[in-house]
């Protein structure tokens, strides 16, 4: 633990050129007094770093000196791409890797480039959790997993209640809620994390398919399972503004048929994932559609413009 603090303040100094105890102590998350027995073991061991008196002083590396230090070894490279996602390294156990991995980025950087990490976090974030999330703890399930894709490893798991032996592919955050894609025998599936009972992970590697595409995959598992709630069809009229409306009201996985079913007349057929979500949907449009079919579908919309109307009669 001690060692990998002394490599941080190095590769700090480094990045930075120079900075006070208080700053270090900041940035790595001890005290002032720990940053100054920190700065004399380095000193001891023959890392060139001295203090600077007087107002804005601190401590700095000798000019010249490179550590040999900022190579990034495999784990702290694959976290490097993911640092943008915080919450995500957070929660499957790669935050400290993730850290290391930007210090020796920043330390190998010329010294006009060094504000770039800074900078870019100024001006971009990604928030990848739901609104109203809370402040839930992560799937139990969640690190071991990580780790089993990380390396390769095939994972014993109780799912729903039945034991499985899965290849674990990848993962995915979808929405504050994570998903696993995994081999079970000789099918690619997705599981839900959270739905995980138990995980061992074993020490029994599995061959990977070298050709697999984990953003490829989940985009036609996602669009697939959302064709597959798409379970009822509808026949509106359209007016031309209701024509208009359609893009913004209709589910995207339905819109292409949709507009590609319209008629002259502006009746088209839409599929919905039921009545009830239909009735919403067709509410929005107002007095922009009329609903042809099917008849439940009709009465219920009377049925509100009726009451509507009383309302505002």
């Amino acid at each position: 633990m001690r060692a990998s603090r002394l490599m941080s303040l190095v590769l700090l100094l480094q990045g930075r050129g120079g900075m006070t105890a208080a700053e270090l102590a900041g940035e790595l998350e001890v005290s002032e007094r720990t940053v100054h027995r920190d700065v004399l073991a380095l000193a001891e061991a023959g890392v060139p770093v001295y203090a600077d008196r007087g107002r804005g002083g601190g401590y700095r590396l000798l000019d010249g000196y490179r550590t040999r230090l900022t190579g990034l070894d495999r784990t702290e490279a694959e976290a490097l791409f993911l640092s943008g996602v915080p919450a995500a390294l957070r929660e499957m156990g790669l935050q400290e890797v993730a850290a290391t991995a930007r210090l020796k980025a920043a330390a190998a950087l010329s010294p006009a480039l060094r504000d770039a990490p800074a900078t870019a976090a100024q001006r971009f974030h990604l928030d990848a959790p739901g609104w109203f999330a809370g402040d839930s703890p992560p799937p139990a399930a969640l690190a071991p997993l990580a780790r089993a894709v990380w390396n390769d490893r095939r994972v014993a798991a109780v799912y729903k209640g039945c034991l499985r032996t899965l290849d674990p592919y990848g993962l995915v955050l979808k929405a504050g809620v994570w998903y696993l894609a995994a081999r079970l025998k000789d099918r690619l599936l997705i599981f839900r994390v959270p739905r995980f009972e138990e995980v061992a992970v074993l020490d029994e590697p599995f061959d990977r398919d070298p050709g697999f595409d984990l953003a490829a995959f989940w985009a036609g598992q996602a669009a697939e399972f959302t064709r597959s709630l798409l379970r009822e069809v509808i026949t509106l009229r359209l007016s031309e503004h209701g024509r208009r409306m359609l893009r913004h009201i209709a589910d995207p996985a339905a819109l292409d048929d949709a507009l590609a079913s319209m008629e002259p007349d502006g009746t088209v057929r839409l599929a919905v994932e039921s009545l009830p979500v239909a009735y919403s949907q067709v509410l929005r449009f107002g007095p922009e559609a009329e609903v042809l079919g099917p008849p439940e579908l009709r009465a219920m919309v009377a049925e509100a413009a009726a009451r509507m109307s009383g309302l505002y009669r």
